[in-house]
């Protein structure tokens, strides 16, 4: 971070954040957030630390502002993870499967953005394409030696859940 742009506030704020204190942090903020409304990662920690706060309906405008901007990389991944989470949370199921898809679109297979895609997909009923989700996942992470010994099975399966080849 540019501690010289923001006199060293932004990292206390963050400081402040991980060491339990979001309320101190979202202060601070909120403060620089009017201070550097088009600010894109004053955006994004301030939208980070509504969630913290369990304020996921503050969080999103914050979320949608650092997006909009030129946040880095991975930051960007992180506040479109955070803006479908948020969303999901909040029921507004649509807007967070179109957040998830852009987001995908831009970072293709990006394991935590399949993870929370899949509870979204669980949230609207999607179970089977959920459950493959979270099987083609397993079999890409899982580390377990048993695991490893059934992937080209689990792969198999997650394609085709419905067992049609049975059929």
């Amino acid at each position: 971070m540019t501690t010289d742009l923001y006199g060293g506030r932004l990292d206390r704020a963050v400081r402040l954040r991980g060491a339990g204190r979001a309320d101190e942090a979202r202060e601070l903020l909120l403060e620089l957030r009017a201070e550097f409304p088009d600010d894109a990662v004053v955006a994004y920690q301030t939208a980070w630390v509504h969630d913290v706060l369990d304020r996921e309906a503050e969080a999103v405008a914050h979320y949608r502002a650092a997006i909009a901007g030129d946040l880095p990389e991975v930051d960007l991944r992180d506040a479109m993870l955070g803006l479908g989470s948020t969303l999901r949370a909040l029921g507004r199921d649509g807007e967070a499967a179109a957040v998830f898809e852009r987001a995908l679109a831009r970072f293709p297979g990006d394991r935590p953005l399949r993870v929370f895609r899949a509870m979204l997909r669980y949230n609207t009923g999607d179970v089977r394409e959920a459950v493959a989700d979270l099987l083609r996942l397993l079999g890409e992470t899982g580390d377990d030696p048993d695991i490893r010994q059934y992937r080209r099975a689990i792969d198999h399966y997650a394609a085709d859940l419905d067992r049609s080849w049975l059929r």
